[in-house]
């Protein structure tokens, strides 16, 4: 038995089928769904969701930037504010941008709070991005 799978952000659909198995990035660590998985409403985390359509296939990486997952019937939908597959995502580039990301958040002040949350939110953003291309395990 299946799930299907969806990953729908404001301006399109990310990812739209069958699969094994999920992993998704909840806010309280990686969550892993099967099928038969009881139903469950989830916030997620900036993080990468993992997908595998069958047993003899790679996973497939998918970067999302927060949102919400319900699964219910064998059926996942994800409904978040971004996502980028993984192997749409240029390595250097998600490198680059993650260690800029890092040297920033390792420069803010601890006195300045709005620009913490905003240089932590970035570097989650970058690691996602890196992450899902292959760039960290």
């Amino acid at each position: 038995m299946t799930l299907t799978v969806r990953v729908i952000s404001p301006d399109k659909t990310v990812w739209d089928a069958e699969a094994e198995e999920v992993i998704l990035p909840s806010t309280t660590g990686q969550l892993g769904i099967l099928s038969g998985h009881a139903p469950l409403l989830t916030a997620l985390d900036t993080g990468v969701m993992r997908v595998r359509a069958n047993k003899n296939q790679d996973w497939q990486a998918i970067a999302l930037l927060g949102g919400f997952a319900e699964i219910e019937e064998n059926e996942v939908t994800i409904l978040v504010n971004g996502a980028e597959r993984g192997n749409a995502i240029d390595l250097e580039e998600a490198r680059t941008a993650y260690n800029q990301a890092q040297t920033k958040l390792n420069q803010v002040t601890a006195g300045d709070r709005q620009a913490q949350i905003q240089a932590t939110q970035a570097f989650k953003r970058a690691r996602a991005r890196f992450q899902a291309a292959g760039g960290l395990v």
